[in-house]
């Protein structure tokens, strides 16, 4: 027994490293066992002891101190000091492929005490030559690394410049086989139509800032979350609006490539997006209260008479249950802290939202007045459709301009200024030509447009009811121009309603009969 452990102890310890240069290399390539493989074969033909084995699946750059396995091998080292261990590898590029951290890798095994050794070169410290062809090949690697980077790069950008994306895909996205386009982004439901839902809503302002994005998105089960608490980074938030792939474009800025047209499927329009872009540059706007939950759906919706500000509501804990009040919280004003009980003002509000709903006799003359009022729209609508393509001859024959006049500059500040003049006419011109092709609603958009219209003017009340709470909050700003006023002693005062209920409003004051309930 005694023998045996003086001949283990005496018998060389080996460490093995393997590397691939991407997670798909070892999940696809097999590379690491195969390496793995090789290097038992030598350590046994050698005589050695494995007694670890490090791998890597990840390039690091050039830097060894950016891969995970290398990092752990030396910090094995570090933790056995007085052990002298052989690390075998399988080929020199495994190594390193980079001249200057090749060799400094190799101090970090000298001062260690580890002497490596690699299958497919012999290693050979002690001659001026042996160290010189080792450095050669380092190099070679190097050059290898640097022109495969190249061509990857240079194929990546006429992708791109051709008008496919060539990245991760965004959220909403992901990459499927076509057989005209090779690998092309298409819809990943229900992913894509939660954000373009998000995209929408800021760009129309139904939600006024990030926050309410990042609200709507966190609420959202389908949509991946960031943190284990269920909440969305705010940089995420402001990447997505700023992304123009949305739109059904592509730019990359760092590669001098300028938007152009995408081959994938938009979610947005490109004038959504552009208004998107125009809410961010203009700062950020007030969020709609967080507190605001289903048990107080007019909170900030119902103002104080007193001082006309949005009224706050809570729950009140009493001897034997707890009780729910609307009050005024804001201070200087004579109702500051008195609660109303929520009974009375929810109660008031459906008697207002009630008597909104008009007669059944007058949906004939409302579907009139509607199919009058889209009749004047496509006039106008072909009016302005002749304006924008004038409009957009003239920015076509202003870029044609400014690149005449790029070709006769010499001054390299010029020339930029130029660049960016025909950066800003070409968005421009993406802006109107979506515009000109969309302005002139088909014909089928009349009687969707009418039913919908007829549907939310005939039973307010009956949507608001068994609506959610962003129903709800829709049907508000659908229904009333201005947000109610309360008084705790005569109750709400006069509501300012929207147009369609104005003029709808003006023929129920005939004394006419409203719809039974």
């Amino acid at each position: 027994m005694g023998e045996a452990k003086i001949q283990s102890e005496t018998v060389p310890k080996a460490l093995i490293y393997c590397r691939v240069s991407s997670t798909r290399q070892k999940t696809e390539g097999g590379g690491l066992e195969s390496q793995e493989h090789r290097c038992r074969q030598y350590a046994d033909s050698k005589g050695y002891q494995v007694v670890g084995v490090f791998p890597d699946d990840a390039s690091g750059g050039g830097d060894f101190m950016n891969r995970p396995g290398m990092v752990a091998l030396l910090s094995f080292l570090d933790a056995q000091p007085g052990e002298k261990y052989i690390v075998v590898f399988d080929d020199l590029k495994r190594f390193a492929r980079d001249t200057e951290f090749h060799i400094k890798l190799r101090r970090e095994f000298q001062a260690r005490g580890a002497r490596i050794e690699c299958l497919n070169f012999k290693l050979d410290d002690d001659t001026p030559e042996g160290k010189f062809i080792e450095t050669i090949i380092a190099a070679q690697g190097e050059l290898e690394r640097e022109q495969n980077r190249r061509q990857v790069i240079q194929k990546m950008k006429a992708r791109v410049e051709k008008g496919y994306w060539v990245f991760h895909a965004p959220i909403g996205y992901r990459y499927a086989s076509n057989r005209v386009h090779g690998k092309l982004m298409v819809y990943d439901e229900p992913l894509a139509s939660i954000v373009r839902e998000a995209l929408e809503s800021y760009a129309i302002g139904r939600f006024r800032s990030q926050a309410e994005v990042k609200r709507f998105l966190e609420s959202k089960p389908d949509f991946p979350k960031d943190l284990p608490n269920g909440e969305v980074r705010a940089w995420k938030v402001t990447k997505m609006l700023k992304q123009s792939l949305y739109a059904g474009f592509i730019e990359v800025p760092n590669w001098n490539v300028s938007l152009r047209k995408g081959h994938h499927e938009p979610l947005i329009s490109f004038d959504t997006f552009t208004r998107i872009q125009k809410n961010l540059d203009a700062g950020a706007r007030p969020a709609a209260r967080k507190d605001i939950s289903a048990d107080f759906p007019l909170r900030g919706f119902v103002c104080c008479d007193d001082c006309g500000k949005p009224m706050t509501a809570a729950w009140s804990k009493g001897c034997r249950k707890r009780y729910a009040y609307y009050l005024c919280d804001t201070r200087g004003c004579e109702s500051k802290r008195k609660s109303v009980p929520r009974a009375r003002i929810e109660d008031g509000f459906s008697d207002i939202l009630k008597n909104m709903q008009p007669s059944k006799r007058f949906f004939a003359l409302a579907k009139q007045m509607f199919i009058d009022a889209w009749d004047m729209h496509l006039a106008e609508a072909q009016v302005a459709k002749q304006a924008m393509v004038k409009q957009l001859k003239e920015i076509e024959t202003q870029i044609e301009g400014v690149l005449d006049r790029i070709v006769e500059a010499t001054n390299p500040s010029v020339i930029t200024a130029y660049e960016k003049r025909i950066e800003r006419l070409e968005r421009d011109k993406i802006v109107l030509a979506e515009r000109v092709e969309n302005h002139i609603p088909p014909k089928g958009r009349l009687e969707e447009f009418i039913e919908l219209s007829l549907v939310f003017l005939s039973r307010p009340w009956e949507i608001y009811e068994n609506g959610s709470l962003a129903v709800k909050r829709t049907v508000l700003r659908l229904a009333f121009s201005e947000p109610l006023r309360y008084s705790r002693e005569n109750g709400y005062r006069t509501t300012e309603t929207t147009f369609p209920f104005k003029v709808l409003a003006g023929f129920n004051n005939q004394n006419e009969e409203m719809v039974h309930l």
